[in-house]
């Protein structure tokens, strides 16, 4: 009897077919947990301008520069998080009088399809989001 060695051209796309089932739910999973992973933070980079902007607010008492001049100051950083030179939120600030001032991250690049979508944090600790159960 001739015994020869190696796989069959069968077993081979058994493996193959296999190993495309396992990547196809591998995948959604993997990219859900990189988005929520960018999601989270951002949202750790909006609280961190919260509380940059109550320093300024202890500081000026308002939320804007100054009482003559009504634009909002100046954040110490308006992305978030990068990875690899990629920016996946953009962080923005709008004033609308002394006493209030609303943060917004809107997802861009490779986070504008998370499901979130524009979440926002305001002078009262309110939060937003285009779904529940975005925010801790």
């Amino acid at each position: 009897m001739l015994r020869t060695k190696g796989f069959t051209l069968t077993e081979l796309l058994i493996v193959i077919a296999i190993v495309a089932i396992l990547a196809s739910i591998g995948y959604p999973a993997y990219n859900d947990q990189v988005q929520k992973t960018r999601r989270a933070t951002a949202q750790a980079k909006v609280v961190e301008l919260a509380s940059f902007m109550e320093r300024w607010y202890t500081e000026n008492f308002n939320y804007q520069t100054s009482s003559t001049d009504t634009s909002p100051p100046t954040l110490p950083f308006t992305e978030s998080p990068k990875d690899c030179g990629n920016k996946f939120y953009d962080l923005t600030l709008a004033t609308s009088d002394a006493t209030s001032y609303t943060l917004t991250a809107t997802p861009k690049g490779g986070q504008s399809s998370d499901k979130c979508g524009t979440m926002t944090y305001n002078h009262r600790g309110t939060t937003t989001a285009a779904v529940a159960n975005c925010w801790p």
